[in-house]
């Protein structure tokens, strides 16, 4: 699992095989579809381009290593171990994407668990 880095350069989650993301126990609370990110619900809350997750606004929420442009990345911690990886749930129906905003050079300021849960 690749982990996922916040504004801070705090682990915020883990990317698994380029589409489940998971928080910091194991649990799957989206997954990706293309480049559009879908909450657990089905809702879309974004979209990950570059490395870079961001929400709707086109502030950025998280990052992997890699990622190109966004605002500076910090230092990244000391990892976390992986967690233990918990039973894929079965996908919820993909609502209707929105408009894409354009891309911000911001950190967003919803972190990305509450990214990810939004309903």
């Amino acid at each position: 699992m690749t982990p996922i880095d916040g504004p801070r350069g705090d682990v915020v989650g883990w990317l698994e095989d380029g589409e489940y993301l998971r928080d910091l126990r194991g649990a799957v609370i989206g997954w990706l579809y293309d480049d559009v990110v879908h909450g657990r619900r089905g809702q879309h809350v974004g979209y990950f381009n570059d490395g870079l997750f961001r929400d709707n606004r086109g502030a950025v929420v998280g990052w992997i290593e890699g990622a190109s442009g966004g605002p500076v990345k910090p230092v990244c911690h000391v990892r976390p171990v992986t967690p233990v990886r918990q039973v894929r749930p079965v996908r919820a129906v993909r609502h209707v994407r929105q408009v894409r905003a354009a891309r911000q050079i911001a950190w967003s300021t919803t972190s990305f668990d509450e990214w990810l849960r939004l309903s």
